[in-house]
């Protein structure tokens, strides 16, 4: 198995494309922090991990935009397990509204999960990682193309692109790779959620609708040593629906 005694964190790990990420990185024998800020959420898929017989996992509480929260996080997976080997920075939301609606309080939500996550455990990964590390940033097709009323969240999702190709020069001579992910449309409640789609101004082809499983098998390849070549990547990963538009 490509993780067999390896561990990796996931950030917003206990649900969505972050929940199928942990499930198929444990299945592949990686031990799994999952780092969300529900921890209740968190320690149930810990649980259910152990009872299918998987690897000895750990649940902990984190607020990815704080970075005290990180380092107690990556403190935490050293102190149980010794050795941290990947990094998922998954957790995200979105807010709806148009430019001129948003408050500073808005925009700096959006920007301390979606992008100051990434960025926090991207510098204690640095920090604490040993050669041969990874990291996956799950970024979004909205970094590249987007819609109305999505902008703060487009942007965040912009530089987490754009911290990928700094952090992946800055990590190469580390011996630590970064790449990111870029999904589409994925059968998660944030999509069903989202008021462009409810409202027709979003419309998705459901041949363009993936899996979280989708996702999770291309973040598992970048963390793997089957991309030991890879660094600086983005893939998309979204049916092909960016090639059409």
């Amino acid at each position: 198995m490509r993780f067999d005694g390896k561990v990796a964190i996931v950030t917003g790990g206990a649900s969505g494309i972050g929940l199928a990420t942990t499930e198929r990185l444990a299945r592949e024998g990686a031990h799994v922090v999952i780092a969300d800020h529900k921890l209740e959420r968190a320690q149930s898929v810990v649980d259910r991990l152990r009872e299918g017989g998987r690897p000895e996992a750990l649940a902990a509480a984190c607020d990815v935009g704080a970075e005290a929260d990180v380092a107690k996080a990556v403190d935490a997976t050293f102190a149980r397990f010794g050795r941290l080997d990947a990094v998922v920075n998954n957790a995200g939301l979105m807010i709806f509204k148009p430019i001129e609606e948003h408050g500073e309080e808005d925009l700096l939500h959006v920007l301390r999960v979606d992008f100051l996550g990434a960025f926090w455990f991207t510098k204690h990964a640095f920090l604490r990682c040993a050669p041969g590390a990874a990291i996956v940033n799950v970024s979004s097709i909205h970094a590249s193309q987007t819609t109305p009323l999505v902008a703060a969240y487009a942007a965040a999702k912009a530089a987490v692109c754009s911290l990928t190709r700094s952090a992946a020069i800055e990590g190469k001579p580390k011996g630590i790779r970064v790449n990111a992910i870029l999904p589409g449309a994925i059968e998660t409640p944030m999509l069903r959620e989202n008021p462009n789609v409810k409202s027709g101004v979003e419309t998705i082809d459901p041949a363009d609708v993936g899996a979280p499983e989708d996702v999770a098998t291309a973040i598992a390849y970048l963390a793997s040593d089957d991309a030991r070549f890879v660094t600086g990547a983005e893939l998309r990963v979204d049916g092909g629906r960016l090639a059409r538009l």
